[in-house]
């Protein structure tokens, strides 16, 4: 940063600029015309069993999401995230129903896993320089056949199950993955943990010196180092996270269904970018917030459900989610040009 210039983020501007300005801008227009609109279609939608029922998937996905925001803000990318969720869960599935492990101790073994991941992805990006995105496809890869491979192996099929039956199973369903009872309608766990994750990653990026690391190294690598950020650590410890949650929605997930897929969470990676992106983030890095991304969940939670009471051809979620990654990035663009000129 050069003398005279001071971060959007501080800078002392109008109530009004300072919402112009805010990454998230473009998801919370975008949630709001996506609401309008599936409200308009079904009464149902905008129910409150409507609301419960569409905030599900967008629990998970906002963890998720949430997280790989964090992140990309770094500048970095993660795509081993879905299939991670897939390998948490069926540690935990395996360890429980084959060896007899309580389900809490199976899900430390899950969560040590998944932080070991992410440790190995953050170092070998950081001392070899080498793209994320090439390290985190290869670490895709490999996760993705040790799945396959030792759940065939173990049980003869692609699939993990058998969970309701074992040790500290009912208590770690109520902490992570039972339904809490509103106005008489079911809300799940997972929504208030999706909310702590998002209120958490806000208050580290907005009102810690680790977030404006974050902010930091994702905007500059080496002006972050030449004022001694410590970007290597900064950036290992954005894969750990990405890692971590990765764990607590697998483990939400295995939980919830008692059974785990071999290709659990294949392909959803694409997917926490995309609402990562929705909200706000650049594919750039330096730029974006937790907030932003949680609002992009919402909005898949929206149409994912939305399409299905419109009566619409499910086939068209696919063609949403394209129109609005294009949308979201040309509001982005406007959005940080406008921030850039507020700032000079």
């Amino acid at each position: 940063m050069t003398a005279g210039t001071v971060d959007e983020r501080v800078a002392d501007t109008g109530r009004l600029r300072r919402m112009l300005i805010r990454p998230e801008l473009g998801a919370v227009v975008g949630a709001i015309v996506v609401f309008a609109f599936f409200a308009s279609q079904s009464a149902t939608f905008r129910s409150v069993d409507g609301v419960a029922n569409w905030l599900d998937p967008a629990s998970t996905l906002g963890i998720m999401a949430v997280a790989v925001a964090l992140l990309m803000i770094g500048g970095e990318f993660n795509l081993s995230a879905g299939v991670l969720t897939g390998t948490t869960g069926l540690i935990l599935v395996t360890l429980a129903t084959r060896f007899g492990w309580n389900v809490w101790a199976a899900m430390l073994a899950g969560l040590a896993v998944a932080l070991l991941v992410g440790f190995l992805n953050g170092l070998i990006v950081v001392r070899t320089r080498l793209p994320s995105f090439i390290v985190t496809l290869g670490t895709f890869l490999m996760l993705q056949g040790i799945n396959l491979g030792v759940t065939k192996a173990l049980t003869g099929t692609v699939q993990v199950s058998g969970l309701r039956r074992a040790d500290g199973f009912e208590s770690a369903r109520a902490v992570l993955a039972d339904s809490v009872t509103i106005g008489g309608t079911g809300f799940r766990v997972a929504i208030l943990w999706w909310i702590a994750v998002t209120v958490l990653a806000t208050w580290v990026l907005m009102r810690t010196r680790a977030g404006n690391w974050i902010f930091a190294v994702g905007g500059d690598d080496r002006a972050a180092r030449a004022v001694g950020v410590p970007a290597e650590r900064t950036k290992i410890l954005l894969f750990m996270t990405t890692a971590g949650a990765a764990w607590l929605v697998g483990s939400i997930l295995a939980l919830r269904f008692t059974s785990v897929q071999a290709n659990a969470g294949l392909g959803q990676e694409f997917i926490y970018i995309i609402a990562a992106v929705i909200g706000g983030c650049l594919l750039t890095g330096g730029y974006g917030s937790a907030v932003g991304a949680a609002i992009g969940a919402v909005i898949f939670g929206m149409a994912d459900k939305g399409i299905v009471f419109a009566g619409w051809d499910a086939d068209w979620f696919k063609f949403f989610l394209g129109a609005m990654l294009l949308l979201a990035t040309l509001a982005n663009r406007l959005v940080r040009r406008y921030a850039e000129e507020v700032r000079h």
